[in-house]
């Protein structure tokens, strides 16, 4: 990016801020109910592993809801479809903070997945939806930033919701926080076409020239290439491994090997989660100006870097040497997020930015699931330090690996512009 970027209107940055709160809704909403299972268990006399069908039922609902939400964000408008899903997600929360039985209750997390498979793919498309292509990793590093925020903020938030009022606190925490946004969308939000409508018009060659623009990699008359986006798809799930397998990771040592509190532990990532929201909006720019190849590496190399430290026999993984290793990794996640995102999006025109979008969350999302499966594997036989090291050791490679992916997937006609 230089001086002669174009300038960004002030209502892209109010749709930003409306979009991007909606995606930390999503990312939060998991990790806020996973620190209340136990309690959730024991309330309706259920076993740790049938009360686990409330994480595990919201994630698969919410993946396959992706790829049609996708599609109908690319036909009706980030507007519309956010304010389907967020109705829809309202309903289930309300469902569940009133659940009278585990059944019930499961149901609520039915409703709450299907409205974040239709949200969550028009929270990204919509939050860069006012931006230009060269401006795009400024907004995304914002974005980025509150959502990885979330997903570390969100056990905390949990955990003082589950401790001081009880389980039912969280969804209650969350019908707010999932109405607000919607209110936010239909009194500020306007589509980047006309400024007045929620479902913007087909593009006007004359007044959408970005829609005309080429796009690396394309052919005339043939759709536009979804080869970079698939690749910055799994990107983003070797991304979310490594976050998501060692926040559980380090979760469970400090709770089951190092005697820390449900408190005291999720007070440990904090440091992570503050490095990614300062990382992230800086990251954003540094990918506007060099492109996505670079920044994506380091933070891979950075990710790899943090896992290997701690993989190392002599050093204790929990008090004050966790600041190292937590601040590499966040500024690690910090640097990955605005440009696995920039990469997909500036890869596609506007018109396919919804299945873009879908496409990343799904990864996102497999990528969660596969690094939680994968630390659980690892503590199979006990939780000690030696299988914590093992598993941060595997967590290195994975790192390792996607900074490789980076460097091949990511090509010049992409990382580049």
């Amino acid at each position: 990016m230089d001086d002669t970027a174009p300038a960004v209107p002030r209502s892209a940055w109010t749709r930003l801020a409306v979009y991007t709160a909606i995606a930390a809704l999503l990312q939060a909403d998991g990790t806020i109910v996973a620190v209340a299972l136990p309690s959730i268990g024991s309330d309706f006399d259920v076993s740790a592993g049938t009360a686990a069908w409330l994480m595990t039922t919201y994630f698969a609902v919410y993946a396959v809801g992706l790829f049609p939400g996708g599609r109908l964000v690319d036909r009706f408008g980030p507007g519309a479809l956010a304010l389907t899903g967020l109705a829809v997600f309202c309903a289930g929360t309300l469902t569940g903070a009133l659940a009278g039985s585990f059944g019930v209750l499961v149901a609520s997390r039915v409703l709450q997945g299907a409205g974040a498979g239709l949200a969550s793919p028009a929270a990204l498309a919509g939050a860069v939806s006012g931006f230009p292509a060269e401006r795009r990793g400024t907004a995304l590093g914002i974005w980025g930033a509150a959502s990885g925020l979330s997903n570390l903020v969100g056990p905390l938030l949990g955990g003082v919701l589950t401790e001081v009022w009880g389980w039912r606190a969280n969804w209650w925490a969350l019908l707010p926080m999932g109405l607000l946004p919607a209110v936010c969308v239909l009194r500020w939000v306007r589509s980047p076409v006309d400024g007045r409508r929620l479902v913007p018009p087909p593009p006007d060659p004359a007044a959408a020239p970005e829609a005309r623009a080429p796009v690396p990699g394309a052919v005339p008359g043939r759709r536009a290439p979804m080869g970079a986006v698939r690749g910055a798809s799994a990107v983003a799930a070797l991304t979310f491994a490594v976050m998501i397998g060692s926040f559980y990771l380090v979760e469970q040592y400090l709770q089951h090997a190092a005697g820390y509190g449900v408190l005291r532990a999720a007070l440990a990532p904090m440091v992570v989660a503050l490095c990614i929201g300062a990382a992230g909006p800086v990251a954003g720019r540094l990918t506007d100006r060099h492109g996505e190849r670079l920044p994506a590496a380091a933070g891979f190399t950075a990710c790899a870097a943090a896992c290997g430290t701690y993989a190392v026999p002599g050093t204790a993984p929990h008090g004050l040497w966790l600041l190292p290793g937590g601040v590499l990794l966040g500024a690690g996640l910090g640097l990955l997020f605005p440009s696995t995102s920039r990469a997909a999006l500036n890869s596609v025109p506007r018109s396919l930015h919804g299945r873009a979008s879908a496409q990343l969350s799904f990864g996102r999302l497999a990528g969660a699931a596969c690094g939680t499966a994968l630390a659980g594997l690892a503590f199979r036989d006990g939780v000690t330090t030696a299988h914590l090291r093992f598993a941060l050791a595997g967590g290195a490679v994975v790192a390792v690996v996607g900074a490789v992916i980076v460097l091949w997937r990511f090509g010049r006609e992409v990382a580049g512009r």
